[in-house]
C-alpha cells in the first residue's frame, strides 16, 4: 500500500519527520518497508539560464539555446515559443527519468546535438500546464536541482499491511491511525450532492439472488457525463500511489477507493439490457469475458453481476467487456457493494485475477461504508464528469450487520499486557481510533469497534489495540516465575544426543531425511510380500511421487543421500541418521505406529588417500567394529553378532550379515548391501549399512556411566597359540565364548587372528586360529603351568565344538 505525504494531509495534520513518523506507524503495526520522494527525478533537472539563443540552421520553428547550468554551458535544441534571452527555466539532463516512463537521452536533432531539454510544466509533471516552457522567478540559483530549489517534495510512505488490516487499505485508513498518534481528529471529506432529477426507482432495480454471498449492493446514476481526461489534480493524485490515470469516471471510481478503501464500479447504463442489476452466483462453465478480453470459464462458487439478460461483471474482482466505460458514454449506474470475503478470495485465486478491489473485498470492506464510498464518488462524477444526478439511491441490505459488543474488564486486560493502566488511559486510546466506549463499571468497560474495522471481534482483539496504542515499548519486560532448578533431560533425549556424539567421535555425518518416501521403496529393498515394512501409511497429498508414503526403514534415505553424493564425485561416506519410521496399523482413523530407529552406511575407501600408505576398501568388520564401539561405549555388555539366516536377508547379502543381539534380544543387523538392492538404486559401489532398534537399545544402557578401574599387572603375561579344525557353519564368536564360559582365573584375554577355508582343510571344513594370552596377579607364570592349562582348555574345546587339531 503507498501512502503519499502530500494526500494524507487533506485528512490529518502531520506535524511529525517523516522518519519518525515511519517509526511511529512501524510500531503501531503499520510497517513501512520504504520511504521514496516521488520528486526524486527532478534531481537530475536543473534551473538553467538561457545565455543565448539563435535560430536553428535547418528548421524554421526550432531555436539553438545556449543554456547555462552553473557548472558549463550547454546546447539545447528548443521549439517552445517562449523562450528568451535571460530566461530561468528547467532543464531536464541526460538520463532523466520522467513521470510517464520517458528516459532522456543526447540526440541529435537535424543535425545538431542537443545536450538536455527545456521543460514544460506538464512534462514535468507539476500541472496541466502545456504552453511553452516552465518559466521560473530571478531569486533560483542557476545549476541547482529543481525540486530542491522550488522545495518540492512528497514524500510516499509504501506500507507492509497484515491480512487484518483492510482498514488501512485506505488514506483515510492511514490518517485515522496517525491522529491516533497525534492525538488529533480526521477531518473527513465533506459530501454535498447537486441537485438530483427524476428518481432512481423508476429507472432501475436491484436483485440480489445470492444474499450470503452479497449482503449489501447500493448503487446510483448519473446521466449526461462527458466522458474525458481527469483534472490533473486527480491523476496527480492516482500517480502518487502507483495508479495509472484512464478517464475522469474511471480515475474517480479509483480515486475514492484509494480514499476510503471501497471499491467502486461504473457500468455504461445504456448497455445493460433491462436497465437493472442481478446479483447471482455463475452456473457450472459459464463464459464470461472479463475487460482485459479474456475469456474466463465460471463456477458456482463465483459471484456475478448480470443485467437483464448476461453477466456484466464478475463481482469483487473485475467489470466485463461488455458493460465498460467507453468515450460515447453518457449515463452511468456507480456500484458500491459488499461481497463475502471468502467468494471474492476463492474468485481470485481460481481466475487468476488479482485485482484493487480482489485485494480489499477479499480482506473485508467497512459494511456500512458503501453509501459514504457511493455519495462521495456521485458527487465527483457530477462535478467532473458534468453530469445529472438522478434522484436518491437503491440501497438493498437485507440482513444488517450488527453492531459487535464487547465487554471486558481492565483488571484482566492489564493482567495480560503487564500493564497498569487505569481505565481511563484505556477509553482514551480506544477513542483515539474511533471506538465507542462506555464505562459499565469501575474495572468494567463495553466498547463497539467501528464497522470498518472488521478484524476486531473479541476481547482479544480489544487487547492487541491498547497494546500497540500505548506503544509496546512502554510495556515494561517482565520474567515469569520460573524455579531455579531445572528438570534432568528424559534419558531417550539425553541418550539420542549421546549417540549423535559418538557417531561423530567415529567418524560418522549425521544424514537428516524427509519422513516422506518413494511407494517403490519397498521393492527396491526386495522385501518379502508379508515383510512388516510393506505396511505403508500413504500420504494423502503428496508433494510427489518419491515422497508418497512415510518411510518404514531409515536406508531407502541413506541410499538416496549415497546416490546424490557419489553424483557429485564425493564416494567415501560414513553417514548415521536417527529418526522415526511410521507402521500403518490397518484400522481407519487411527495414527500409525512410531519407532525410533538407528541406521547407519559406510561406503568408499576405508580412509582418505594418505601418502604413508595405500587405500583400502571399507569392509563388512569396519561397520562391525563401529557398532562394538558405539554399544562399548554406551556401556552394554553381553552383546553378540550371530550370523543372520539366508532366508532373512532381503536388502543385505547373505553370509555377510550379522544380526545385533543384546541379553537373547536381537535389535538389528549389520551386513553389507545386497547387490540387488544396489542395481535398483542404481549404485554401482558397494556399501554397508547397520540398523539398530533405538527404543529397545536405549532400554540396555546403563543408568548411570559408571567406570570400572583395576590395577596395573605387576607380572608379566605369557600367550599361548591354538589353531582348531572346525565346521565352516561355526561362528568364531561362538568358539571364544566357549574359552570365556570356562571361567579360567589365568586367562587374560582372547585374540581370534586368522580364519582359513581350502586345501589342505577338508572341504566343508575351515581352520580358525586364536591367542589366549594368561597373566596371573600374583606371581610370575611357569611354562609348565601354562602348558598344562592350555592343553586342558584345548581338549576341552576339541570335546565342544566338535574339532580337530592340525596334522601337518
Amino acid at each position: 500500500m503507498k501512502v503519499s505525504l502530500s494526500w494524507l494531509k487533506e485528512y490529518i495534520d502531520v506535524d511529525i519527520n517523516v522518519n519518525d513518523l515511519a517509526d511511529a506507524l512501524t510500531m503501531a503495526g503499520l510497517e513501512v518497508e520504504a520511504i521514496s520522494d516521488r520528486y526524486d527525478y527532478l534531481n537530475s533537472v536543473v534551473i538553467g539560464r538561457l545565455a543565448k539563443i539563435d535560430p536553428h540552421p535547418n528548421a524554421d520553428k526550432l531555436k539553438l539555446c545556449r543554456v547555462d547550468i552553473g557548472d558549463r554551458t550547454i546546447t539545447v535544441v528548443c521549439g517552445a515559443p517562449n523562450v528568451k534571452n535571460d530566461m530561468l527555466a528547467p532543464c531536464a539532463m541526460p538520463g532523466t527519468c520522467f513521470p510517464k516512463g520517458t528516459i532522456l537521452e543526447k540526440s541529435i536533432i537535424l543535425g545538431v546535438a542537443s545536450e538536455g531539454m527545456l521543460c514544460s510544466e506538464i512534462e514535468l509533471g507539476l500541472s496541466a500546464n502545456s504552453d511553452g516552457i516552465m518559466e521560473l522567478g530571478r531569486n533560483y540559483s542557476v545549476g541547482s536541482p529543481l525540486n530542491k530549489a522550488i522545495g518540492l517534495s512528497d514524500p510516499v510512505f509504501e506500507i507492509d499491511l497484515t491480512p487484518n488490516r483492510p482498514d488501512c487499505l485506505s488514506i483515510i485508513g492511514t490518517a485515522r491511525e496517525i491522529a491516533a498518534l497525534q492525538k488529533k481528529k480526521v477531518t473527513y471529506p465533506e459530501i454535498c450532492l447537486p441537485e438530483s432529477f427524476d428518481d432512481i426507482s423508476d429507472l432501475t432495480s436491484i436483485t440480489i439472488m445470492a444474499p450470503e454471498l452479497c449482503p449489501r449492493y447500493a448503487a446510483s446514476l448519473v446521466f449526461d457525463i462527458t466522458v474525458g481526461p481527469s483534472p490533473f489534480w486527480l491523476q496527480d493524485r492516482l500517480i502518487s500511489v502507483g495508479l495509472k490515470p484512464i478517464n475522469n469516471i474511471v480515475d474517480i471510481t479509483n480515486f475514492v477507493m484509494m480514499e476510503t478503501g471501497q471499491p467502486l464500479h461504473a457500468f455504461d447504463f445504456d448497455r445493460l439490457a433491462e436497465n437493472r442489476i442481478v446479483v447471482r452466483t455463475a452456473r457450472e462453465g459459464e463464459a464470461f469475458i472479463t475487460i482485459d478480453g479474456k475469456e474466463r470459464r465460471l463456477d458456482p462458487e463465483m459471484l456475478l453481476i448480470c443485467d437483464g439478460e448476461k453477466p456484466i461483471a464478475l463481482a469483487g474482482v473485475m467489470g466485463g467487456l461488455n458493460s465498460e466505460i467507453e468515450s460515447s458514454t453518457t449515463k452511468i449506474l456507480l456500484e458500491s457493494a459488499y461481497f463475502d470475503p471468502v467468494c471474492i478470495r476463492k474468485t481470485s485465486k481460481k481466475t487468476g485475477l488479482i485485482t484493487d478491489a480482489s485485494h480489499r473485498f477479499e480482506r473485508g470492506v467497512d459494511p456500512k461504508g458503501t453509501i459514504t464510498a457511493l455519495n462521495r464518488a456521485t458527487q465527483l462524477i457530477a462535478e467532473i464528469g458534468g453530469g445529472k444526478l438522478i434522484k436518491g439511491t437503491i440501497d438493498e441490505y437485507p440482513n444488517p450487520f450488527p453492531d459487535r459488543v464487547i465487554d471486558f474488564s481492565v483488571t484482566e486486560l492489564n493482567r495480560r499486557l503487564g500493564t497498569c493502566l487505569d481505565i481511563n488511559d484505556i477509553e482514551n486510546h480506544l477513542k483515539s481510533i474511533e471506538f465507542k466506549v462506555d464505562k459499565t463499571g469501575n474495572d468494567r468497560l463495553q466498547v463497539i469497534p467501528p464497522s470498518c474495522r472488521v478484524d476486531i471481534t473479541r476481547f482479544e482483539d480489544v487487547t492487541e489495540e491498547v497494546a500497540r496504542l500505548f506503544g509496546y515499548n512502554n510495556i515494561k519486560t517482565t520474567f515469569p516465575l520460573i524455579p531455579a532448578e531445572a528438570r534432568h533431560p528424559s534419558k531417550k533425549i539425553e541418550s539420542r544426543d549421546r549417540i549423535k556424539c559418538l557417531m561423530t567421535g567415529l567418524g560418522f555425518n549425521e544424514a537428516i531425511n524427509y519422513s516422506f518416501i518413494s511407494k517403490l521403496s519397498c521393492n527396491r529393498l526386495n522385501l518379502e510380500p508379508d515383510d512388516k515394512k510393506r505396511q505403508v501409511v500413504e500420504v494423502l497429498n503428496p508433494l510427489s511421487e518419491d515422497q508418497s508414503v512415510m518411510r518404514t526403514s531409515l536406508i531407502p534415505g541413506l541410499l538416496e543421500t549415497m546416490k546424490y553424493n557419489i553424483s557429485v564425485q564425493n564416494r567415501n561416506l560414513k553417514l548415521f541418521e536417527i529418526g522415526n519410521v511410521f507402521f500403518n496399523t490397518g484400522q481407519k482413523d487411527s495414527l500409525p505406529d512410531e519407532v525410533e530407529m538407528l541406521a547407519g552406511l559406510w561406503t568408499g575407501k576405508r580412509v582418505d588417500a594418505v601418502w604413508f600408505s595405500k587405500e583400502i576398501n571399507c569392509d563388512f568388520y569396519d561397520i562391525k567394529g563401529a557398532v562394538e564401539e558405539l554399544l562399548g561405549n554406551l556401556g552394554i555388555v553381553n552383546t553378540d553378532f550371530n550370523r543372520m539366516p539366508t532366508a532373512s536377508c532381503f536388502y543385505t547379502k547373505p553370509g555377510f550379515t550379522a544380526q545385533v543381539i543384546i541379553k537373547d534380544e536381537p535389535i538389528g543387523l549389520v551386513g553389507e548391501l545386497h547387490p540387488k538392492v544396489l542395481n535398483n538404486y542404481d549404485l554401482k559401489q558397494t556399501a554397508f549399512i547397520f540398523e539398530l532398534n533405538f527404543d529397545r537399545l536405549i532400554s540396555y544402557m546403563p543408568d548411570t556411566d559408571t567406570k570400572s578401574v583395576s590395577p596395573i599387572p605387576k607380572f608379566p603375561a605369557t600367550s599361548r597359540d591354538i589353531t582348531l579344525i572346525v565346521n565352516k557353519d561355526i561362528e568364531a564368536n561362538k568358539i571364544l565364548q566357549s574359552v570365556i564360559d570356562l571361567n579360567e582365573e589365568l586367562v587374560e584375554n582372547l585374540h581370534l587372528f586368522d580364519v582359513f577355508e581350502g586345501d589342505p582343510i577338508p572341504a566343508g571344513r575351515k581352520s580358525i586360529s586364536f591367542r589366549i594370552t594368561y597373566r596371573s596377579s600374583s606371581e610370575t607364570l611357569e611354562d609348565n603351568r601354562v602348558n598344562n592349562l592350555h592343553k586342558s582348555i584345548s581338549d576341552r574345546l576339541l570335546k565342544k565344538v566338535d574339532a580337530t587339531l592340525p596334522t601337518v
